[in-house]
């Protein structure tokens, strides 16, 4: 199985080491457009070949497409982050063409690929992505859901003072501060409600901490966060190449799922061998599908700007 990721900055390149050592890929192609930067990455990680014990073939590539030929994933994280004083939409111009360019060259090599996006702002990258290139919605798959929904269990592990594999929790609606939906109800802690431990405010107190989980990182770290993510990127591509069909929110294409139609946005998914295998329907109560709604909305006005590049 052979996984292209396009992009080799810090999220790039974490996917890239952690898809590596686990082997959930027999081959892995690091592309950038900076000269040399894809191929000292994928030097560096596979001089831990012999002291990690992989054996997936990495290699680093400038630009160079061909090279990417006969990929089953595609990773797409290229993009640059927003620079004081860059408006919302200066920043998706920039990185809708970015993303859209990439999509159209990885196709024109790997015309089967399943795309994962992870470039920024997501959900709108994603709808961009199905857009532009045509592919059923399938095939097409935004990540953000899956770390909102890490960094939520992490924040209740804490409160809970308990391991974070134990818990189950998961975000839906849009990746951003003010979009996305911890579903503190449906939480629990080997089964058992959460709420059955933690007080209403404690728990309102981790949703918070989830909402603000990225830009917390970012200015601890001042810049943006990449273990995590890049974890997380792994985490569904492994999923997809090994048909796992793990339970997964991930940005997809709604066609009436949740009242939403026309919009890419967080909601649960089984992923498996054929990318998007099914979108799961979990019974939202009136107070969640209000937030909903008003997650859509924010994520169609972004929706609106790129109306120009797909024209």
């Amino acid at each position: 199985m052979k996984v292209t990721i396009v992009g080799a900055g810090n999220v790039g390149a974490s996917c890239a080491d952690i898809i590596s050592y686990r082997g959930i890929a027999s081959e892995v192609v690091l592309l950038d457009i900076k000269e040399g930067f894809a191929e000292g990455k994928a030097m560096d990680i596979m001089q831990c070949a012999t002291t990690t014990g992989f054996n997936t073939q990495l290699s680093g590539v400038t630009n160079d497409y061909t090279k990417t030929a006969n990929s089953d994933v595609v990773v797409i994280t290229s993009g640059i982050p927003r620079k004081p004083g860059m408006t919302r939409e200066e920043l998706i111009g920039i990185n809708a063409g970015i993303v859209k360019s990439v999509a159209e060259n990885v196709l024109q090599h790997s015309p089967n690929a399943i795309l994962v996006v992870v470039s920024n702002p997501m959900d709108t990258m994603t709808y961009l992505a199905l857009k532009a290139t045509g592919l059923p919605k399938n095939r097409i798959i935004g990540m953000g859901g899956a770390l909102d929904s890490s960094r939520f269990k992490y924040f209740l592990s804490k409160a809970l003072d308990k391991p974070a594999n134990d818990v189950s929790a998961m975000v839906i609606g849009g990746h951003g501060d003010t979009t996305m939906i911890p579903l503190t109800r449906l939480a629990s802690y080997n089964g058992i409600p959460v709420s059955e431990f933690l007080s209403e405010a404690a728990l309102q107190q981790v949703a918070a901490e989830t909402m603000v989980g990225g830009a917390t990182l970012t200015k601890l770290l001042g810049t943006s966060a990449w273990y995590a993510p890049g974890a997380s990127v792994a985490y569904l591509v492994d999923s997809i190449l090994n048909n796992q069909r793990k339970m997964i929110a991930c940005s997809v294409y709604l066609e009436g799922e949740y009242g939403q139609n026309d919009i890419c946005i967080g909601v649960p998914c089984v992923i498996g061998r054929n990318g998007l295998e099914e979108i799961v329907t979990i019974n939202l109560n009136e107070a969640e599908k209000e937030l909903f709604a008003k997650s859509a909305e924010a994520v169609r006005a972004m929706n609106a700007d790129l109306k120009s590049i797909l024209e």
